[in-house]
């Protein structure tokens, strides 16, 4: 299930660095990669992300990641012949994580300088114009069979993925091999 990811993430942060693009993404600093970005009050329900990171270099900028499972599916059933939608979690995925980059840029401000527990400043500054975000969800496994690949259901979702802005789909199968390239590249 997804918390058991999540755990796995937290364990392992390593994977963010290249895995999901080419500008290394840490968590903040002494933090949970899960964070939440809108807090809990009266009025509010709150909001979390699964992965609040930062890039890393000279200035830093906010990353945002959403996780779902490798088994998650990708697409529902034929709409018409050759027409293969999103799934429901594909597409509620994607609104997620609209909805809590909408509620970060919201309630904080261009440049956060986070703290620790007890409140003393860590030191980062974190900038956040349009940050990058990911949604790590299902795997192309979904488009195999015995014979083949299916070229229908495939073309419908990678269409579909390419068609949103500002959020990459990445697939586990993927984010597995872009860390099994780099480990290639590095030995």
């Amino acid at each position: 299930d997804e918390n058991l990811w999540q755990k796995f993430f937290e364990s392992n942060t390593w994977i963010f660095g290249f895995g999901l693009q080419y500008i290394i993404n840490v968590p903040l600093q002494n933090k949970k990669l899960e964070q939440v970005i809108e807090g809990f009050d009266v009025v509010h329900r709150g909001k979390r992300t699964d992965a609040l990171m930062k890039s890393k270099g000279i200035i830093s900028s906010l990353c945002f990641a959403e996780i779902k499972t490798p088994k998650t599916k990708l697409l529902n059933a034929a709409y018409r012949p050759n027409v293969f939608p999103p799934s429901n979690e594909l597409s509620g995925g994607i609104s997620q994580v609209h909805k809590t980059i909408q509620s970060s840029l919201e309630n904080l401000i261009n440049k956060i300088e986070p703290t620790d527990g007890i409140g003393n400043p860590t030191g980062e500054e974190i900038f956040m114009y349009r940050p990058k975000s990911f949604l790590l969800v299902g795997s192309l496994n979904e488009f195999t069979s015995e014979y083949g690949i299916n070229k229908e259901r495939y073309s419908s979702f990678e269409l579909y993925r390419r068609s949103i802005k500002d959020i990459d789909i990445i697939t586990f199968d993927e984010l597995l091999e872009r860390q099994t390239r780099n480990d290639e590249q590095t030995i």
